[in-house]
């Protein structure tokens, strides 16, 4: 039995390596020493704020140092961090904070106008540190996030011993509606991670802190990772805590939109040796930059690009290994529920096909009366994996059990995920039963989106359905029937959907149909409209 915890091991390795590089953003680096120092003078504050065990603390905070401090820091006091997406509006953050009991929250500056409005309707926030970044006043409200964490104070003791039993709490917008927060077991978040290990590299995993130790050299550099993607989501922050629990380095981009060329210099002025992304939304622009300009970025230090969350796409694989011969492209399947379902990895000349994976060792596929779906027998299947799962939604019971099932007579993840098993034992993905929309790896609830369309005066039913795209897996298509005698442009639509709800879910397209057809019983048939607005829009 492992007890492992990711404060201890954090604490351990800036003790051994203060020196050792721990993160890079836009530039300028921060040993292993400072990382620590910092987040634990933010741990010893917020302990004194009446912080306890298990408190929750929220990073509402884009890529930066401050995101991973405030995860180190919570894990030093025995808190559990909880991310936060910063596309969300004011609701959306509102029933966030409330859902995950949300105690502490740092954030970044400009969203402090938002919080200065809402901040009443969530009494138990017991303190807001604000990291100031550009704005240069920081309000009455709130604490200034640097003044805490430039203090040297001693290293917190928490009143209860940090163990493998505390959490990590990830949300997910998953696809049953409003976030649910994936409850992780720090011990068995690591386990399934590699222990340490690279099976790859045909590195063995370690069971004790002293043996992870012995690995670590103080006068090498370590592993780089350029983590492209939000930090906020699953994809990002795993791996950034994979890299830091090996003593690696965590690099970030120091803008806050997608910005190829910046990114590919990053890697260059960095070294990194592994690239962190999103799928297609990510890898065809990447693409798009290294064709544009041969030659013109060193990605020399390049061993690995990672993807996970959505789909990526085989002939883009390919012609990235023109760029990075030397590289490889991994794809992992899995989710914030669900992690080391399967894998593919792509070298030079063989390049996986797209949503072909290889199951991982603790994955299988079940039929929905739970039986094994045999390989090659044409039955589709939902993918589950065993051994460490999540323990399950942070106080929901009905939705935890839908998800995490008993197949077998023992507990598995189940999340959504349907496919085929080819002859060899590997995978086809097919995609989630539902009809949540994966829109450049975030997940859409339909409904959610439909409702805010037909607020509009002019719209007299809409569905929200996710059609086809080349960058972004799929694009939100509002399908619409219009009031009689009214209309509303594509333009206006959209507008009015960003007021109430973030714009990644507002619709890119818009058709419209003399009527959205529903059944006596309210039911739309999600299929047919799909089908029309692919049409239409591939029409037009």
């Amino acid at each position: 039995m492992t007890d492992w915890n990711f404060g201890l091991i954090f604490k351990a390795n800036a003790k051994k390596a203060p020196h050792r590089p721990a993160q890079i953003h836009g530039g300028k680096s921060q040993d292993w020493g400072t990382f620590h120092q910092r987040a634990n003078a933010l741990a010893a504050d917020m302990l004194a704020a009446g912080l306890g065990h298990q408190s929750k603390v929220s990073c509402y905070l884009y890529n930066s140092p401050e995101y991973l401090e405030t995860v180190f820091g919570a894990f030093l006091a025995g808190c559990v961090p909880i991310n936060t997406n910063y596309r969300y509006g004011a609701e959306e953050i509102i029933y966030l904070f409330d859902n995950a009991d949300a105690e502490a929250v740092v954030f970044h500056g400009v969203f402090a106008e938002m919080i200065d409005g809402i901040r009443d309707r969530l009494p138990k926030v017991k303190k807001w540190y604000m990291v100031a970044d550009s704005v240069t006043s920081v309000p009455s409200w709130a604490t200034n996030y640097a003044d805490v964490a430039s203090q040297v104070v001693p290293d917190v003791e928490p009143v209860t011993p940090l163990s493998g039993d505390n959490l990590l709490l990830l949300y997910t917008g998953g696809t049953t509606g409003m976030p649910k927060g994936v409850m992780w077991r720090q011990d068995d978040l690591y386990n399934v991670l590699g222990s340490g290990g690279n099976a790859p590299a045909g590195i063995p995993p370690v069971e004790t802190l002293d043996e992870l130790l012995d690995r670590l050299n103080p006068e090498v550099a370590g592993l780089r990772t350029l983590v492209a993607c939000p930090l906020m989501h699953g994809t990002g922050q795993f791996m950034a805590l994979n890299t830091l629990a090996g003593g690696g380095c965590l690099v970030t981009l120091p803008n806050r939109s997608f910005d190829v060329p910046v990114l590919w210099q990053t890697v260059q002025d960095s070294a990194a040796n592994i690239v962190v992304i999103v799928g297609q939304a990510f890898a065809g622009p990447m693409l798009e930059e290294l064709d544009a300009h041969p030659g013109k970025y060193n990605l020399s230090s390049v061993v690995m690009m990672a993807s996970s969350g959505v789909m990526w796409q085989h002939d883009n694989k390919e012609a990235l290994l023109v760029h990075m011969p030397t590289a490889i492209m991994f794809d992992s399947l899995g989710s914030s529920e669900a992690v080391g379902l399967g894998g593919s990895m792509s070298v030079k000349g063989a390049a996986q096909k797209t949503a072909q994976f290889n199951l991982g060792p603790n994955c299988v596929v079940f039929t929905e009366d739970g039986q094994r779906v045999q390989p090659g027998s044409g039955q589709t299947g939902v993918v589950a994996v065993g051994g460490a799962i999540p323990l399950g939604y942070y106080k929901d019971e009905t939705k935890s059990a839908q998800t995490f099932r008993i197949f077998e007579g023992r507990r598995w993840s189940v999340p959504g995920d349907w496919a085929e098993v080819n002859a060899d034992g590997s995978v086809h993905l097919l995609g989630r039963g539902s009809v949540c929309i994966n829109t450049g790896g975030e997940k859409v609830f339909p409904e959610e989106v439909e409702e805010a369309m037909k607020t509009h005066p002019a719209i007299r039913d809409a569905v929200a359905v996710g059609i086809a795209d080349k960058r972004f897996g799929e694009t939100i298509c509002g399908v619409v029937e219009f009031e009689l005698q009214q209309s509303v442009t594509f333009e206006d639509l959209n507008a009015h959907v960003k007021k109430t709800l973030a714009a990644y879910k507002a619709p890119r397209n818009m058709v419209v149909v003399p009527t959205i057809g529903r059944a006596a019983n309210g039911k739309v048939d999600y299929k047919r409209l799909k089908e029309v607005a692919a049409e239409t829009v591939g029409a037009s």
